[in-house]
């Protein structure tokens, strides 16, 4: 009789060793997301709205290094055109190759 309140003791303390071993793995997956996948997610969605916000006369460099200032955007392509250099040479970009813009706006500027 003894033997049995034993063996019912040590398979209950097993069952909740599983649900905190669970709830551990669960914790650390949540911090992950909050660590890796979330600001990843928001420095994503600050580029799109930088490079949707590109107007002409912006200085910018695209993701291969070249510098320019913008002097037409084609919406119906998603593309801009650019200057680059002292001899004026036109370049056609898409918008997402936009690395940075390096323009500072007046109205962005007052909202600082």
């Amino acid at each position: 009789m003894n033997h049995l309140m034993t063996l019912d003791t040590a398979s209950g303390a097993g069952g909740m060793s599983t649900i905190i071993m669970l709830l551990v793995y669960a914790v650390f997956i949540v911090a992950l997301y909050f660590i890796f996948f979330r600001p990843q997610s928001k420095r994503k969605k600050k580029e799109a709205e930088m490079r949707k916000n590109a107007q002409v006369g912006d200085e910018i460099t695209t993701i291969g290094g070249i510098c320019g200032r913008i002097v037409a955007v084609k919406e119906e392509t998603d593309s801009i055109v650019i200057e680059t250099g002292s001899d004026k040479a036109k370049l056609r970009v898409k918008r997402w190759a936009i690395g940075s813009v390096d323009t500072v706006h007046e109205e962005e500027q007052s909202a600082s």
